[in-house]
């Protein structure tokens, strides 16, 4: 159900949605990690991107990102939206810091 909330939000703008990197809650030797020791990944997968802003003199500025971009965000900032079950975040495009490569 979340995906189809998804594809029926369009961000305005220079918006961009983007689904958090789920918290690892295992170490690679299958140790189960506490809640108090866990963090937040500062990575995730954009599912929306807005048509794009306007500069100051008026002309319409092409987005960078793209459906699928892995990303590198800031560890705070942003707006929580909650579709369905899910939980998104919603980031103006500049507050991105980067896009990871395969």
């Amino acid at each position: 159900m979340a995906k189809n909330l998804v594809s029926k939000f369009m961000p305005l703008f220079n918006r961009v949605l983007v689904q958090r990197a789920a918290v690892e809650t295992k170490t690679a030797t299958g140790i189960l990690l506490p809640e108090s020791a866990q963090k937040a990944l500062n990575e995730g997968t954009v599912v929306a991107v807005g048509p794009g802003g306007r500069s100051a003199d008026g002309t319409k500025m092409a987005m960078d990102l793209k459906v699928g971009d892995q990303v590198l965000l800031p560890e705070y900032g942003g707006q929580k939206v909650k579709l369905g079950e899910d939980d998104f975040v919603l980031y103006q495009d500049n507050d991105i810091l980067g896009v990871m490569t395969k």
